[in-house]
């Protein structure tokens, strides 16, 4: 069975909503809705099929797309490598240059529907907000962590990571129902750092395991949020073996928790990345200001410690 290459584009607003088109009348899956793109000719990369398709279909001049992940489907007829894109800026309003119908859409709250199947796994990805922070309460203390917590949960913070591997089980579990506490009015997504039965007994959203328990793992656990720390390809394609939700990629940069340590760099970080089929965040070093440089460098955002409590 032969494999259609294709680039497609996530058209994304600054309030997250993203365009989706129905595939018009005459064409296979007509009335059946999917993000835009097109197949990738002979000697075309994806970026370039990407810009080209776009200008066809909809009329609109690409001015940035960063690489994000690259998924493999296969349909009954035909097998598809799908180069997906996040598109933030172009030029011109796009419309529906083939006939097709447009719609800008909330990715968790679609109104159009059905989406073509390789295209609907996408949509829980787009759900992973840009900045995932991790808890520092060794170094900063309970009350000063907890305050800069609410803190950041009003200026947007939407997932959280509470990695605090020293805490006894009783401590930890105070620590647990008081920020799941502040977090439950924002609809935020709570992972914690170690075992997945502790994690679902204590009520978070999902489990972030250490390197360690990724490669142990044979199967992801279900029903929850599934998260994994890589430092090589090695466990980077374990984590994608197993479907986790998304992984984190470090260190990216120098960073007072290692010093010394060797760092991936953006030149390296991006080369490991590179045809991921999950969203990856970038973690080492890291500051709010990074976040474009994630995005260039194929990062779906950057995860951070002391970056994201810094007040």
């Amino acid at each position: 069975m032969s494999v259609v290459r294709a680039a497609v584009a996530i058209l994304q607003r600054p309030d997250g909503q993203v365009l989706l088109a129905e595939r018009p009348a005459g064409k296979p899956w007509d009335g059946w809705w999917e993000f835009p793109g097109g197949k990738i000719e002979a000697g075309e990369s994806p970026h370039h099929a990407l810009v080209r398709e776009l200008h066809e279909e909809l009329g609109i001049e690409v001015v940035t797309a960063h690489p994000w992940l690259l998924r493999r489907f296969e349909y009954p007829d035909r097998k598809v490598e799908l180069h997906f894109f996040i598109v933030r800026k172009w030029k011109h309003e796009p419309q529906g240059c083939e006939g097709q119908r447009l719609s800008w859409q909330n990715p968790s709250a679609l109104s159009v529907g059905p989406m073509l199947p390789a295209n609907e796994p996408i949509l829980a990805a787009l759900n992973l907000p840009s900045v995932y922070a991790i808890s520092n309460v060794a170094e900063m203390g309970e009350q000063r962590f907890l305050a800069s917590l609410q803190l950041a949960m009003d200026q947007g913070l939407r997932l959280l990571q509470l990695r605090e591997k020293d805490l006894p089980a009783d401590a930890l579990k105070r620590l647990a129902q008081q920020v799941l506490a502040i977090a439950q009015p924002y609809q935020a997504r709570m992972l914690l750092n170690g075992e997945i039965e502790t994690a679902q007994s204590l009520g978070f959203a999902g489990v972030h395991l250490s390197s360690e328990r990724l490669m142990a793992l044979s199967e992801r656990p279900q029903e929850i949020l599934c998260a994994a720390s890589c430092h090589d390809a090695e466990q980077l394609a374990h984590a994608q073996l197993l479907g986790l939700d998304f992984a984190v990629v470090s260190p990216v940069l120098p960073t007072l928790s290692h010093p010394g340590a060797q760092v991936l760099g953006w030149e390296g970080f991006a080369a490991l990345v590179k045809d991921c089929s999950l969203p990856v965040y970038a973690l080492g070093g890291m500051q709010q200001a990074d976040i474009e440089q994630a995005w260039e460098h194929g990062a779906h955002g950057i995860a951070m410690m002391r970056g994201a409590w810094l007040s």
